[in-house]
Formats: structure tokens, C-alpha cells, sequence
């Protein structure tokens, strides 16, 4: 199933866009078994005649795998002429600390030179794309509109359209594709963490976000896009993702707590950072009425964690069964509530506001300071969040949940 080659496809062909939209729209075939799903990237009869010839730059980091090699090897090794790689946050082999600093540099392996999207630069700049004929994006997402990779092809897609230069999307899979929640970004709190007006849980591909992206939020300009499908796979597809998709989401629980507790990054509570379970607890030295306990220390992806070298308080939220995570389909507010009440508000948010950026709004942190239940938290975003739902519909890709 995961055979990297282009035997199926015509060198010579002259493949148009219909005929590609017509190749990802062949019918699944129905079965009472789950098949292994096959990447967009590893479907080389859908683009390769797009890239033949053409100076390549891609969008990739470490998750970019297909036949256990790196994307960026694998076409080199058909031949293709890459010319560049654009970097995004946590950098091309994903080792960087989240928000930190990431340079521009050379691939030692390849010697292809790498553009940092996480540095001086988060749009490619018209000179970076001077000497690229079509671009390449290639990242597993997680789900969550704060994790910046979908902010950094929304620039990408910017600068491609300007340019005038195709941009293929390799679609991978939503670990948190199964639902849709939270409140919808306010346009006045665009940052990196969230630039376009989604719900903090999107439950959308790459690929389905960026069909969305080119039509809403263009400026008239659209990319001229192609989204490369995957095969087998649907919204209710458990996906257990086989690389680290960021230093700081080592494994599957992290990744579905994270659209809950990464909230409390805006709180002056660790979810430790510089443990062993990153996004799967969190705590306070003050929380001392708690019996579970841990100590942040600095290393590889954590080099300055909150409370580092003190003894945190608060929950292992590890212990929770996986299955009762995929059952909750639903963000949970009792994390941010409960600790609220439990430090009194003392030295609770941070203040440079983080908490609203990654809210996509103010309102949210009133509402906590107000003493707001969570049902009438929820209710205030439900008009808005069903009016995404809607919108969202129009771009799926593959069967939804629930279908």
C-alpha cells in the first residue's frame, strides 16, 4: 500500500485539472473493514504530471513521510527538481521549541536551502518565490485552530496566489476531525495562533481547510489549488499519528486534550512542559489541596517551562481512557472553570492577554471571571458555531461524522 513510485502515471501526460478532480473523486468502496488510509502524497498518479519539470518548493516538516522515507528525499529520488524548503514552526526536522525563534538554514543531507516560515518571515516573500513554478504542502495537522500550521499555509497560499504559482496540498488525516466546537475567532484577535474566523476545533483536513481558506478568506486573489485526497479515510477514522507532529504532542491522548487544556497556556498553570506528558496534565504550585504532582524541568523542546524546577500540583489527565476522549466530542471547559475557582482568580491569566488569542476573543475570559457556568458558555457560541458548521459542510472531502 505505501509504494512510493510514479509507474502508474504518463511522464508525457498533459493530465488536466478536471482530470485530477476526477481521480480524487473515484468512489471508495464500501467495506466492513477499515483499509490502511493512503496519503495524498503517496498518490503519485494524482500529481506528478503537475510537477514534472517544474522547480519545486516545498512546505514540510518531520511528519512529511511517505514509504518510510521523508517527502523531500523520496521525490529526489524520481527525479524531481526541488529547489527549496520553507520551514514552519518547530522547523524542518520539528525540534524546536514551540513559538521559538526558527533560522533560515541548509539541509545537510540535501543541500537544499531552508526557509524559515517561524523567524523574520511567516509569508514567503516574493524573492524566496522567485525561482519556485509550483509549491508543495505537506504537514499533519492536528485539528485545532491555534496550532500554527494551518496559519502557515494560509500565508503560503497568500503569497502562491500573488505570484501566481500552483500550490498542491497533500491532505492528511484530522486525529480531532470526529467534531466541531468552541467559539468562533473574532477578526480582532487574528494573530498566528488563529488568523481566520473558525471554531477552536475546525474538524477539518488540511486539505478540506484549505478549499475553505481560498474561498473565504482570499481578498478575490484565490491560489489556484489542488488538494491531492487520501484514500480510506472518513471524520470517524480513529488516527493514531506515527510521528511526533510537535515536540510538546508526544503521542495520541496529548493530541486530544489538546484543543481542551491548551487554553491554560494563557493561565499561569503548567501543562508540563519539560515532563514526560506534555498536554496530558497540568498544574500550579499553589493547587496543594491535589495529590498528584510534578516538577517541570528544561529540555530538548522545553527549554524555559512555566514553574521550572518547582513542584507543580493539580491532575493526570493521562489516565483518562482513550476511548472516553474520542467519546467526548466536545471541548472541555471544566479544566479552565475548575481552576479558576480553585486559585481565586489570583494570578490566573497572563498578562499579555495570550488567553484571548487563543480564545478568539475577550468574552470568554469575562465570562469566567463572571462565574459562568460551562452550559451557558457553550450556549453563547452556539449560533455562530452552527453557521461554521454549515460553511464547513460545503468543503468536506470524505464522509463526515456521523454518515
Amino acid at each position: 500500500m505505501f509504494h512510493f513510485s510514479c509507474s502508474n502515471s504518463n511522464p508525457n501526460s498533459s493530465e488536466t485539472i478536471s482530470e485530477i478532480k476526477e481521480i480524487n473523486e473515484i468512489a471508495q468502496p464500501q467495506t466492513n473493514f477499515v483499509k490502511e488510509i493512503v496519503m495524498g502524497a503517496q498518490r503519485t498518479e494524482a500529481y506528478f504530471s503537475l510537477i514534472k519539470g517544474k522547480r519545486i518548493g516545498l512546505v514540510v516538516n518531520q511528519t512529511s513521510m511517505v514509504d518510510g522515507k521523508h517527502l523531500v528525499d523520496a521525490l529526489i529520488s524520481e527525479g524531481q527538481n526541488l529547489v527549496k524548503v520553507f520551514a514552519p514552526e518547530h522547523g524542518f526536522r520539528g525540534k524546536a521549541d514551540a513559538g521559538e525563534h526558527v533560522k533560515d538554514d541548509i539541509d545537510i543531507k540535501t543541500g537544499l536551502p531552508i526557509i524559515s516560515l517561524h523567524g523574520k518571515y511567516k509569508k514567503p516573500s516574493q524573492e524566496h518565490l522567485a525561482d519556485v513554478d509550483v509549491m508543495i504542502f505537506d504537514i499533519q495537522d492536528v485539528g485545532a485552530r491555534f496550532y500554527t500550521y494551518i496559519s502557515s499555509l494560509s500565508y503560503v497560499m497568500d503569497a502562491c496566489a500573488e505570484r501566481g504559482i500552483k500550490i498542491i496540498v497533500m491532505d492528511r488525516p484530522n486525529p480531532n476531525g470526529h467534531y466541531v466546537d468552541g467559539p468562533i475567532l473574532n477578526k480582532e484577535f487574528s494573530s498566528f495562533v488563529g488568523l481566520h474566523e473558525i471554531p477552536i476545533v475546525h474538524g477539518m483536513t488540511i486539505g478540506e481547510f484549505a478549499q475553505l481558506k481560498n474561498e473565504q478568506w482570499s481578498n478575490g486573489n484565490p491560489a489556484d489549488l489542488v488538494v491531492i485526497k487520501m484514500l480510506n479515510y472518513t471524520h470517524n477514522t480513529r488516527y493514531e499519528l506515527p510521528i511526533k507532529p510537535s515536540p510538546n504532542l508526544p503521542n495520541i491522548k496529548s493530541i486530544l486534550l489538546y484543543p481542551s487544556i491548551c487554553l491554560l497556556e494563557g493561565t499561569t498553570l503548567s501543562l508540563g512542559r519539560g515532563t514526560n506528558q506534555q498536554f496530558q496534565v497540568y498544574g500550579h504550585p499553589d493547587l496543594t489541596n491535589k495529590s498528584f504532582q510534578f516538577t517541570p524541568k528544561s529540555g530538548p523542546g522545553s527549554k524555559y517551562p512555566k514553574h521550572e524546577n518547582v513542584t507543580c500540583y493539580g491532575r493526570n489527565l493521562a489516565e483518562i481512557p482513550l476511548d472516553d476522549l474520542y467519546a467526548e466530542k466536545r471541548i472541555n471547559l471544566s479544566y479552565v472553570l475548575e481552576t479558576y475557582k480553585a486559585l481565586n482568580g489570583k494570578l490566573y491569566f497572563l498578562e499579555n492577554n495570550f488567553f484571548n488569542k487563543l480564545a478568539g476573543n475577550d468574552i470568554l475570559m469575562q465570562q469566567i471571571k463572571d462565574g459562568k457556568s460551562e452550559e451557558e458558555i457553550r450556549a453563547s457560541w452556539q449560533a455562530d458555531l452552527d453557521a461554521f458548521k454549515a460553511l464547513r459542510k460545503k468543503h468536506l472531502l470524505y464522509p463526515d461524522f456521523g454518515e
